[in-house]
């Protein structure tokens, strides 16, 4: 029978394994599917730039040259994403959120952040959620440069949720004292809420 995913056997984790990094629902697959909403969008590298504005004492911005000059790091996490499929073992290369945010000072009543991405798509997190040692901007995956389809020439990586809330071509960050509606049906990853729970599925999530 024909695997879209490419699920791999379960046979070899042995099933403590299994019951601990698996989250409920959810089947294994060897595969990175790609899921997203409208076209992938192009942009030259020369035109692209990263702000941050908002709740923040001065606005700040990068170009592509700018930002990849900032410390970077790889990780190893597992990938889950609210259509149910996980991905063990994912490596990533990127600049901490954390090294960010060392150029940037927040005023007090900043609590949320708005995601902005390519084509006007949005969505939002709890800034809790993004001040982590492990969520990154990405631009490399497995060693390699990002495909366009996962994101190229950025993403945001956010490996302790489900990975709607990891946007995909990622451009600017906005922080608010709160939260409000995303986006909603616009082009990035649609693949959150935290690994082991329902509370956000592909039909009620902000987008």
């Amino acid at each position: 029978m024909f695997d879209l995913f490419g699920r791999g056997p379960k046979s070899r984790y042995n099933p403590d394994e299994l019951k601990q990094r698996l989250p409920p629902g959810q089947t294994l697959t060897e595969k990175w599917p790609v899921l997203h909403y409208g076209p992938v969008p192009h942009r030259r590298l020369e035109d692209w730039n990263f702000r941050i504005w908002g709740l923040v004492e001065q606005p700040v911005s990068w170009n592509w040259e700018q930002f990849q000059m900032m410390p970077k790091i790889t990780l190893t996490r597992d990938i889950s994403c609210v259509t149910r499929w996980t991905r063990f073992d994912l490596n990533f290369e990127g600049v901490p959120f954390l090294e960010v945010m060392k150029h940037v000072k927040l005023k007090p009543d900043a609590k949320f952040v708005m995601i902005h991405a390519e084509n006007g798509f949005t969505t939002n997190l709890p800034i809790e959620d993004l001040l982590r040692d492990d969520v990154i901007f990405a631009d490399k995956a497995e060693g390699h440069e990002l495909e366009l389809e996962h994101g190229w020439p950025l993403r945001l990586v956010v490996p302790h949720l489900y990975f709607w809330k990891s946007a995909k071509w990622i451009r600017g960050l906005e922080f608010m004292a709160k939260t409000r509606p995303a986006s909603g049906k616009r082009p990035a990853t649609i693949c959150a809420a935290t690994h082991g729970t329902r509370s956000a599925t592909a039909g009620n999530a902000n987008w």
